[in-house]
């Protein structure tokens, strides 16, 4: 028989890495042999005591029901389209019009149909670091070069313009923002965006802004970027996920803003938009009821979140080498490790899940400061499992790397 040789995988798709996702194996593996795992590493609300409105659940099902289950149009339904583009007039970003949306399966989808529009090869783009995950391994898929800049934790996880700007080189072609931000849940301050957008005036930047957390705010208030200037290329990002509950329907869109500083490139993504045909259909009948609908749960979640963010802040800050800077947005917390011992906060995470059943995810996973060594903790869940987590946390702590109010073996768990 002939040998059938063995297929390889593109060399690129090598740095491909979701750290949000890879420690899960792990945690299923200790579920399957009955260890209970506490699971504070996924940001779905709908994993915890949070349902999706009804008002939308009701729209999607009529949707369904008036045979809406075809394809769509490829930048998406007009109703979807025209309210996002108003949503966008009430929040102060000018001069949006419904030919300037494009309706795509989750904020990823937009993500990566502007990005692959955008960049050559070996082309740069500006990464918040820490980070959400996805955006390195875009770069990855694209062969393009992420570089990062730094969210200073010592300053509440704002950015550096002087950095920003000596990153910038004549290959770079884009600013990526999170704002507010996914891991750390700073939200940026009107002056900073103001900074940045003068950068990408003089560099000729195209601005990227991910706000998909846009309403999920404590007590500081969120900017839109766009909302700032009408003389930088923006491209605006948001969506049904976070806000509105509903995760796994994968509705999110992208919006031109300043579309006529950018013509070729709006061009470019509706033809992939085209090449893709559409996102799902039934439920793009849900945007325009989300967006202009009942908004009575979002204070209400964000009542319970308060709660659960004050809890995870007292507690965390009470453990002995552990730290965390209050969020002001959303439900994630980048926490400092300061252990004897711990060079690896991958391996501190999985030796605590594999001890406690506690499941964070891994710093490096986001990107953070040389030297340093972190974990994302989510506080979604109900107060009393965040207690047990935290308490299974602590006495982890105490028992391998504190005793007796002095640091202990330097080596931590084996």
């Amino acid at each position: 028989m002939p040998r059938i040789p063995v297929i390889r995988a593109a060399r690129h798709i090598e740095n491909v890495r979701y750290a949000i996702r890879n420690v899960v194996a792990e945690a299923s593996r200790l579920e399957a042999q009955g260890q209970r795992i506490l699971f504070l590493n996924i940001g779905d609300p709908l994993k915890f005591d949070f349902q999706t409105p009804p008002h939308l659940i009701e729209a999607v099902h009529r949707a369904m029901r008036d045979g809406h289950n075809g394809y769509a149009p490829s930048a998406g339904i007009p109703a979807a389209r025209e309210a996002i583009a108003r949503e966008c007039t009430r929040t102060g970003i000018p001069g949006i019009n419904p030919s300037d949306v494009v309706v795509t399966s989750g904020v990823s989808e937009a993500l990566e149909l502007a990005l692959t529009a955008l960049l050559e090869p070996g082309e740069r783009v500006l990464l918040p670091c820490p980070g959400y995950p996805l955006y390195n391994a875009l770069m990855a898929k694209l062969s393009a070069q992420g570089v990062p800049y730094t969210l200073d934790e010592e300053h509440g996880w704002t950015l550096d313009l002087e950095e920003i700007d000596a990153l910038c080189t004549p290959g770079t072609r884009a600013l990526l923002l999170c704002n507010p931000n996914n891991p750390t849940g700073a939200v940026l301050d009107r002056k900073v965006l103001e900074g940045l957008l003068e950068i990408a005036r003089r560099r000729g930047l195209v601005i990227l802004s991910d706000e998909i957390y846009d309403k999920l705010l404590y007590d500081k208030d969120h900017t839109p970027t766009a909302s700032l200037a009408t003389d930088v290329p923006i491209i605006t990002f948001n969506g049904m996920s976070k806000a509105y509950l509903a995760c796994g329907w994968r509705m999110g869109w992208l919006v031109f803003c300043n579309s006529h500083l950018m013509p070729a490139l709006k061009s470019a993504v509706m033809r992939l938009a085209d090449a893709r045909l559409c996102a799902p259909s039934p439920q793009q009948y849900t945007i325009q009821p989300a967006l202009e609908g009942p908004q009575d749960h979002i204070p209400e979640m964000m009542k319970r979140m308060r709660s659960r963010r004050d809890l995870t802040v007292r507690r965390i800050n009470a453990i002995p080498g552990l730290s965390m800077v209050e969020p002001d947005s959303a439900f994630y917390a980048m926490v400092r490790l300061q252990l004897p011992g711990v060079t690896d906060d991958e391996q501190f995470v999985l030796s605590l899940l594999r001890e406690t059943g506690v499941l964070f995810v891994h710093g490096s996973g986001f990107g953070q400061k040389a030297g340093t060594q972190h974990f994302r903790v989510v506080f979604l869940p109900p107060e009393d499992i965040l207690a047990t987590a935290f308490d299974l946390l602590d006495a982890f702590i105490r028992e391998h790397y504190v005793a007796g109010g002095h640091e202990a073996r330097a080596s931590g768990p084996r």
